[in-house]
């Protein structure tokens, strides 16, 4: 669709409008940068090239903050402070005479909930805060770099896995082609690069949609909406506001997911470009100006002319190679279709989406197969951080013994394990308070037994304590050998803990490798007997 219509010029933003472009007035201003991981770093770098005054916040003190900061020192970064003393309100940071002033810009990483004493004071002496994102938008590419197209999406579920196929698929139709954002590099790593990209790929989470004005992309999508990081958004509407933001100034495409109504919804309501189209993905039939399924063959009704009577074959069930596990799941499908619908509004030709279908391979701690031993199936979907996840795993096996549990993020467990309660066997609970699931269990799963903290369990030779025990390694080994105990042939022990994972790992990688880990102890040791 690429070239059909010339696209609108870039709408400015609302406050300080001036700073957009390498060539703006950046010189001389004061600028904090709130964290020192991944983007952030990206952050204060690229303002210390612009000639900003940069003070860096971090409540991490440890040997790689340390070497972080001396690098930033070295390419100009005024100052670094390292501490949590540093980060409970907003400091007054020097210019180059030392003078100091309020800040006038704050870049925030994506951790920093917007009701915390940092952000709200900042809010509060109307110093404008900004995600990455905004900051990479308004430089736009370095001059003399080409200039790409911006294909962004967010979603509950399924970004990373989303954003990678889409990096595939504009790869194999000759583009140069990066995934970006909140998986891969930083966007404004993305945007230096010298020779510069034909797209970018970006994934977008809530939080770095929460603190972008305004963005201006080709196409958007928005993958799902359900419940999820009800804790920093105070509200699910908060959570659907901010995801709903990634639609608004697309130019060609808003992509949305046809069997979620209030996906389609975010389309209806946004304020687009003239001439931008609604663009459905379904996992069934789909109707004019969608991409769907028909039979085992995904198929475009959309980007082509004839559209009321043809579809474009884009690819078949069987490209996934995945027969051997039970054919490709219903998620990956959808997450497939969405991302072709980006790439088909970028002009990618159908014969490079069946290419990246072909080269497809599954993600680590998603619906991953461990180990099969005694007819028992171990599953590992550490990915799954919240009830949305969980269900796309929990509907594709019968006989389950459940790992689950962790940090809640303030959603509500109760309609998952309704759903869910016939295919249960057994459920073990990890994390340092899973009292949320355990009450939904038992409202909504009475006859399941359930192990872990807060449960009477006479028969169980592990006590609470282990289960939700800091140390998570400790705990997943715990975990792994009560479900060895319990499960029966035909059984799936799957580890899908619909939380986070920040009470008891560093994150869902660190929990997911912790359960493989226990699971190939667990296998050693039968083969030792």
């Amino acid at each position: 669709m690429t070239g059909e219509q010339t696209p609108e010029p870039p709408r400015e933003p609302s406050v300080l409008p001036d700073l957009r472009g390498w060539d703006a007035e950046w010189k001389g201003l004061r600028a904090v940068v709130a964290g020192l991981g991944v983007s952030g770093f990206s952050a204060a770098d690229t303002l210390a090239e612009l000639g900003v005054h940069v003070t860096v916040l971090e409540g991490r003190n440890t040997e790689k903050q340390q070497n972080d900061a001396a690098t930033l020192k070295i390419v100009g970064v005024t100052e670094v402070r390292l501490g949590s003393e540093h980060t409970g309100s907003l400091p007054q940071v020097p210019d180059a005479e030392g003078t100091l002033a309020v800040p006038d810009l704050l870049v925030t990483s994506p951790g920093w909930r917007p009701d915390s004493t940092l952000i709200a004071q900042a809010r509060e002496q109307g110093v404008p805060v900004w995600s990455e994102i905004e900051l990479a938008w308004r430089l736009g590419t370095r001059p003399g770099a080409k200039n790409p197209d911006w294909l962004v999406l967010t979603g509950t579920n399924g970004k990373t896995t989303t954003v990678m196929m889409l990096e595939s698929m504009l790869i194999a139709d000759g583009r140069r082609a990066i995934a970006c954002g909140n998986v891969g590099v930083p966007v404004l790593d993305a945007i230096r690069d010298p020779e510069g990209f034909d797209a970018l790929a970006v994934e977008l989470s809530s939080f770095q949609l929460h603190y972008t004005e305004r963005l201006n992309p080709l196409a958007s999508a928005v993958l799902n909406i359900a419940e999820d990081h009800v804790d920093w958004h105070g509200s699910f509407e908060g959570y659907r506001a901010d995801k709903a933001k990634i639609f608004e100034n697309t130019q060609v495409a808003c992509v949305y997911n046809a069997e979620e109504k209030l996906t389609e919804d975010m389309v209806a309501e946004a304020d687009v470009q003239e001439g931008c189209r609604a663009i459905g993905f379904t996992t069934q039939t789909p109707g004019l100006s969608m991409l769907g399924l028909v039979d085992d063959i995904l198929v475009d009704r959309a980007f082509l002319a004839d559209r009321s009577r043809q579809a474009l074959e884009l690819g078949a069930l069987a490209d996934f190679g995945l027969t051997g596990q039970g054919g490709a799941p219903q998620h990956l499908v959808a997450n497939t279709l969405a991302a072709a619908a980006l790439a088909r509004a970028a002009g990618v030709e159908p014969a490079s989406i069946r290419q990246a279908i072909l080269d497809y391979e599954p993600g680590d701690h998603r619906i991953q197969p461990v180990a099969k031993s005694g007819d028992v199936l171990w599953i590992n979907d550490s990915k799954a951080t919240n009830p949305h996840a969980a269900a796309a795993s929990l509907r594709s096996f019968t006989d389950i013994v459940w790992i689950a549990g962790g940090l809640p993020k303030g959603v509500v467990y109760d309609e998952l394990v309704a759903e869910i309660a016939p295919r249960l066997r057994q459920v073990i609970l990890i994390g340092a308070d899973s009292s949320q699931l355990r009450s939904s269990l038992e409202r909504h799963a009475p006859s399941v037994p359930i192990i872990g903290p807060g449960v009477r369990d006479d028969e169980s030779e592990l006590s609470a304590e282990k289960l939700r025990s800091t140390d998570g390694d400790a705990a997943m080994r715990a975990a792994v050998a009560e479900a060895a105990r319990l499960a029966q042939p035909g059984q799936t022990v799957l580890m899908a803990p619909a939380a986070a994972s920040m009470d008891q790992f560093e994150s869902y990688g660190h929990r997911g490798q912790a359960f493989i880990d226990a699971v190939a102890e667990l296998m050693d040791s039968r083969e030792d007997h």
